[in-house]
């Protein structure tokens, strides 16, 4: 986590106040998987910050026998990634389980050889989302999310892959926040300090094929979306044209990512228009 350009920006940094952050996060995690009916919570483990995070988040909320790590590898995995996930396991105290989801990708992309690299990435995501889900049937919990703010916004996920939950706690923190939290609360610094990337092939890193750092992005995301900033305000900032642009057109194209499937309206009360109510409406 070096020193980027985003540090000499002027503008409001993004907060980061972990006590405060810890506390209502872990909170917030105890209160949505009790109000379902159930005390446990299974979540993917891939070696990175976001996820490890949730699990020192979830072992706290629910204790560490409540809390399901699923290491789901496949054959390019970097060992890396199973080493770091291990080492959140062996902090926290969790259950895991290593599932290698080589068998069924191979077999669906033998029938389609020129996959991109792209389709492969969706796939591997997917199908990591159905085991957590096969799962928490299994094991009467819910899936727990890794998606943060940043991810989120720009639309840097698979849609019912890594973005699907049942529940996420890191969904209102930026990347920056991520780090400041999993550094506090414990996260090994092998993890933390680790270039961030979704290990989809050797050498892939999430910045690298973003185009542009965490720590920039989420100055800017914050003035844009958290403070309201208008364009020439960002700019009078100090951030060039060309990246406001682009990170704008990134989040206006990936909004269909943030909401439930558009439903046509035939009815006086149509779901998610009409008929909206919170999880625990009913209670």
């Amino acid at each position: 986590m070096t020193t980027s350009r985003a540090d000499a920006i002027r503008g409001p940094a993004v907060p980061l106040g972990t006590p405060a952050l810890r506390r209502i996060l872990v909170a917030f995690i105890a209160n949505e998987v009790r109000k379902v009916g159930v005390e446990r919570v299974v979540v993917g483990l891939s070696g990175g910050v976001d996820s490890s995070l949730a699990a020192f988040l979830a072992a706290g909320a629910l204790g560490a026998a409540n809390v399901l790590g699923i290491c789901m590898p496949y054959r390019t995995s970097s060992p890396e990634s199973l080493e770091h996930a291990a080492l959140v396991v062996r902090a926290t105290g969790i259950a895991s389980v290593t599932i290698d989801i080589t068998a069924q990708i191979d077999a669906y992309f033998a029938r389609f050889p020129d996959a991109t690299p792209l389709r492969r990435g969706n796939k591997m995501a997917r199908e990591r989302m159905t085991i957590l889900y096969d799962h928490s049937a299994r094991w009467n919990a819910l899936v727990l999310g890794t998606s943060n703010k940043t991810e989120l916004l720009l639309g840097y996920g698979t849609l019912h892959g890594d973005m699907a939950s049942a529940l996420n706690p890191l969904g209102d923190l930026y990347k920056t926040q991520v780090w400041a939290l999993a550094e506090a609360i414990g996260v090994p610094a092998a993890i933390v300090q680790k270039q961030p990337s979704a290990d989809l092939w050797h050498g892939q890193t999430d910045e690298h094929e973003l185009g542009f750092g965490y720590r920039d992005v989420d100055r800017l995301l914050y003035l844009m979306v958290d403070q309201r900033y208008e364009r020439d305000e960002i700019l009078a900032a100090g951030f060039a044209p060309a990246f406001v642009e682009r990170v704008q057109a990134m989040v206006q194209r990936s909004q269909f990512k943030r909401r439930l499937p558009i439903i046509a309206k035939v009815s006086q009360r149509t779901i998610d228009r009409d008929f909206r109510y919170a999880r625990d409406w009913g209670s």
